[in-house]
């Protein structure tokens, strides 16, 4: 089964091009609250994205889903909750929250209008992820690799796939029947860890979502529309054929790509650590 791929993108232009090339779903980010703080000093994606934003992007597609991620648990969760889903949310993500109990208060806010998506980034929600796999109500979880990499003290977030970190927290998750993702993805031969080797883990793991990273396609760099579209055109064409051919490989195929994913997150982070 392929992948459930999403694009974080607030430009409506962009969207529609990348639900025409199969995107599963478009991404508005409406976190900021504390992110400044723990991602300020690497590299990351930053959005600024607005309510206004969420129904522009509605407007926009009508095959991908719309996720919207609202802010972590707060005193206005629950207008957040509310006006994404009456805007036409269709999935709705609550980032960085720490326990199962937590994460009851949030399904208990969406309350059936919209799916869930847990965003289990902290390590809280890692040491818990069985009893928050348990929720009723918890459609799906996603492992957020970046700030989970760096509350662990880590420099690399693949670290935290070569370490068996994702394995085991995805079949937490599997014994309850939920879908889960991890990660995000480039182009199929780019990214620091090539996507193609990442890609190859998703299925080894039976994981069913992944974010199209900023090496896909940054929507912050203007580009003609006909660059957007043969980006995202042959780019995702790419990524689906590799799929298909996936679907067909043996055991010992997943197996061997372990082992080199293991020895690649090894070569990055050595080599990171030496530019210090």
């Amino acid at each position: 089964m392929p992948l459930s791929l999403m694009y974080i993108t607030n430009k409506p232009e962009i969207a529609r091009i990348a639900e025409e090339n199969t995107v599963d779903r478009i991404w508005v980010d409406l976190e900021t609250m504390g992110k400044e703080r723990r991602q300020g000093h690497v590299n990351s994606v930053k959005s600024r994205h607005t309510m206004e934003d969420v129904s522009a992007i509605r407007a926009a597609v009508t095959k991908a889903q719309l996720l919207v991620r609202v802010n972590p648990l707060y005193e206005g969760t629950k207008r957040e909750v509310d006006e994404v889903i009456a805007r036409g949310a269709d999935v709705v993500m609550l980032p960085m929250f720490e326990t199962a109990e937590d994460a009851r208060r949030f399904i208990d806010l969406v309350n059936g209008r919209a799916k869930t998506l847990l965003l289990a980034e902290t390590i809280s929600a890692e040491e818990h992820i069985a009893e928050i796999a348990a929720l009723d109500g918890a459609d799906e979880i996603h492992i957020g690799l970046n700030d989970l990499h760096l509350e662990r003290g880590m420099d690399f977030m693949f670290e935290l796939l070569a370490d068996g970190t994702v394995e085991r927290m995805g079949n937490a998750v599997k014994k309850r029947g939920i879908p889960f993702g991890f990660g995000g993805i480039a182009r199929l031969d780019e990214g620091l860890l090539p996507a193609r080797h990442v890609i190859a883990e998703h299925y080894r793991l039976g994981s069913s979502m992944a974010i199209l990273s900023r090496s896909f396609y940054d929507s912050w760099v203007e580009a003609e529309p006909e660059e957007i579209k043969s980006i995202f055109r042959y780019g995702m064409l790419e990524i689906r054929e590799f799929e298909e051919r996936l679907s067909e490989k043996p055991k010992s195929y997943f197996e061997d790509n372990r082992r080199r994913v293991a020895g690649e997150v090894r070569d990055i982070v050595k080599a990171l650590r030496s530019k210090r």
